[in-house]
């Protein structure tokens, strides 16, 4: 079953903004998407430029280039 449900972090804490219909102790799976802020999504946008930048920046196929610079 999948829901979306709204919450608000606080404190450390997920508090969703209406009562959830579920059992108590219940295991769920969170994926969490923040609202988009102030700044026009440029936030969320740089990290996801670090990411891709990284995958591609550290990897071990650079090695082989890094070992023929040192010579």
């Amino acid at each position: 079953m999948t829901t979306v449900v709204e919450a608000v972090y606080e404190q450390g804490w997920l508090k969703p903004v209406k009562p959830l219909l579920l059992p108590e102790h219940s295991r769920v799976q969170l994926t969490l998407t923040a609202e988009a802020a102030e700044d026009g999504g440029r936030q969320e946008w740089l990290i996801q430029s670090e990411r891709s930048l990284m995958r591609v920046w550290d990897n071990p196929a650079d090695d082989v280039f890094n070992a023929l610079l040192k010579k």
